[in-house]
């Protein structure tokens, strides 16, 4: 789910916690350079996005990918294809892991031909799935004990912003490693949202934005259902939305797609019945779960049971449609 554009005001020169901030380039000649070899393990549609936006800006980008449609994609765009994790970790400065849950992301590190087997002591991974916030600790804690830094930065806003830089990076890492990596996290997001100091709260700042985005999008896809159960010529009725009290950026973005009739998958129904999943266990986990965000990951379960897991989330839209009673059924 993609965040709001904060306005242009809201953004500081300097790094602070809970504030969108402009990465600014450390000087020249002081600690990492400007540009350096990055490492992308998982690209994906948002991992592909970063990948295409860091070759355009000049930086060398290697990469793999399960997919070797995928790697030979981007070889083509000029990223070098590594063999395996630790192929291609030994050949980067910074290592960013972008694959979909934390499974794949402990794999990745830690098995067999595993990225932390050839980082070098000091160096970094950035880890930008959207996965629980105790997961994202436990990788921390093993990385520094090889003398390796985690940058817990979970991504928003859709492949097109991946690749054009725009897209949402909620940072949590220390300052030091932060202010090392600061021109790379530029190029990366024109938002970038500096959370804390704290490892994994940049998992908890996602899943608490990826419930709210659940609960809007389901809401959405209700009552353009109930629209068109009244009668409605759902094109108007959006518009009135959009322009009025019941507006939300997800419920626009995605009910758009459904007038279209597009379902192709830009986020994948899975990942948001992932992302509520968890936000709905954390939440529980602390006593504070409320009515709504169990009713929406529901939804997305049930909708990606009844086999639509492999289209856009947007698809929540038909299901509903099939789920609600029909006049005169």
């Amino acid at each position: 789910m993609s965040a709001a554009r904060p306005p242009e005001g809201a953004r500081a020169e300097a790094a602070g916690e809970g504030i969108a901030v402009s990465a600014a380039r450390p000087p020249e000649g002081e600690g990492t350079p400007v540009s350096y070899p990055v490492g992308i393990v998982g690209v994906g549609n948002m991992g592909a996005g970063m990948a295409l936006n860091l070759l355009a800006r000049g930086w060398p980008v290697h990469v793999r990918d399960l997919d070797a449609a995928r790697e030979q994609a981007l070889a083509a765009e000029g990223a070098v294809v590594g063999a395996s994790p630790e192929a291609v970790a030994a050949r980067c400065e910074l290592l960013i892991v972008c694959v979909v849950d934390a499974a794949q992301a402990q794999a990745v590190l830690f098995g067999p031909q595993g990225a932390a087997s050839s980082l070098r002591p000091g160096q970094a991974v950035m880890l930008c799935p959207t996965i629980a916030p105790q997961d994202v600790e436990a990788m921390a804690v093993r990385l520094a004990a090889l003398g390796l830094h985690a940058i817990d930065a979970p991504m928003s806003g859709g492949p097109a912003r991946a690749r054009d830089g725009s897209m949402s990076l909620m940072v949590a890492c220390e300052d030091a490693v932060f202010e090392r990596h600061a021109a790379l996290i530029a190029a990366l997001s024109s938002k970038v949202f500096r959370i804390s100091g704290r490892v994994g709260d940049g998992a908890r700042t996602k899943l608490v934005n990826n419930l709210l985005g659940g609960i809007n999008l389901v809401g959405a896809a209700e009552v353009l259902v109930l629209a068109g159960r009244m009668g409605l010529d759902l094109g108007k009725t959006l518009e009135v939305i959009e322009q009025s009290s019941g507006q939300s950026w997800v419920g626009s973005d995605r009910m758009r797609r459904v007038l279209a009739g597009d379902y192709a998958p830009r986020a994948h129904m899975t990942l948001l019945q992932k992302d509520t999943r968890l936000a709905v266990e954390a939440a529980r986990v602390l006593g504070a779960e409320g009515p709504l965000g169990a009713v929406a990951s529901a939804v997305f379960a049930q909708a990606a049971k009844a086999g639509l897991a492999g289209e856009d989330d947007a698809a929540v839209y038909k299901w509903l449609d099939g789920q609600l009673p029909k006049m005169g059924g």
